[in-house]
Parts: C-alpha cells; structure tokens; sequence
C-alpha cells in the first residue's frame, strides 16, 4: 500500500517510548494512518480502549481536529505511564491507568478504536452505547476473510460477524495490509 515513509513526530515519540519499554505489540502504520484520517473527520471526544504504549493514541493525535479531546485507558499501569509520557505537555490527550469499563462515564465517544477481542468484551451490545449517533468504531487486528460466514481458526468469527450484521451501525471491513484487516463500523 501506498505510504510516505515518514511518520508523524508524535508517532515516531510513541515508538521510542515503546522501544525503550520492550512493549512490541502496537497499531500497525496502516492501521495508525486510517485513524489519523478517521480522527480528521470527528469533534468532541475520541478514545481508545488499550492503549499500550500509545502508539495508537498518538496516531489518533497526529490527525485530530483543533478542540478535540482524546482519552484512552490502558490496564496495565506501568504501560500508562509510558504513554501518560508521550502526551504530558498536550492537554487535548489524557492516558489512564485503567480498565476500559471505567471510560463508560465519559462518552458518548464521536471516535472509539478498540482491538478485536472475545465477543463479551468488544461485541456491540457492550460497545453501542458509548459511541455517539453518527459515531465511529474502529477495531482492528482481524485477519482477512474472503468468505461468509467469516472464518478464523476452523469457526465462525462471531465478532467479526456481530459487527458487519448490526442494524444500529453501518459497518465494512476493510484491508489495511495482507495480512491485517479491521472493521470500520458508524452507528446510525
């Protein structure tokens, strides 16, 4: 896919910090560009559920709207604080230490980037309600399936599925590399 190679300054600080924290598992570029592009679309409050070391998060901010707010929540504390570092001189973004549940109270979200997960964890009855009308939904970390229903691992990606069949969103999964997909999904 098409990309420049340079990366945003916010973006290249997140990966550094991941770096130095031994934390490898992050938003992909091609993933990391579509949320810049989706956050350049969106006002009022974004989040992200998992936040690691903030790569994401920063991909989020390299494309946000002026008067933007982002949130994002990671469990694992000492994860937080590495990412709380990337952003400690920008008031529009606030990292914390966190289980994602606990963000419930400060949406409605008009963004929500996610990992795909267990069915209870990210299905969209626990997600519907924390995204504005209007809203969008981004989970990533999919694999490509050509085939309905979807498959992953020999049975049917009840997630997967859940997502692209819900009459309260208008959802598509989209390619962002060969081996990498993600499902784009706006709530009616």
């Amino acid at each position: 896919m098409s990309a420049p190679p340079e990366l945003p300054s916010i973006v290249s600080r997140a990966f550094d910090v991941s770096r130095k924290s031994g934390y490898v598992s992050f938003c992909r570029n091609e993933t990391g560009r579509l949320l810049a592009t989706l956050a350049a679309t969106r006002t009022g409050t974004l989040a992200e559920f998992g936040t690691g070391c903030g790569v994401g998060t920063a991909w989020l901010r390299s494309g946000v709207q002026p008067g933007a707010r982002i949130i994002s929540a990671e469990l694992d504390a000492k994860l937080a604080g590495a990412a709380a570092e990337i952003f400690e001189d920008d008031d529009s973004v606030e990292v914390l230490a966190a289980d994602w549940s606990t963000l419930r109270d400060k949406g409605p979200f008009s963004l929500l980037f996610l990992d795909s997960g267990t069915p209870s964890a990210v299905g969209v009855d626990s997600i519907v309600e924390l995204v504005e009308q209007g809203g969008i939904v981004v989970l990533d970390d999919f694999v490509p399936c050509e085939m309905w229903p979807p498959i992953t691992g020999g049975r049917v990606d009840t997630l997967r599925e859940q997502w692209l069949t819900d009459e309260r969103f208008t959802a598509v999964e989209v390619m962002i590399a060969p081996d990498a997909s993600a499902i784009i999904a706006t709530r009616r």
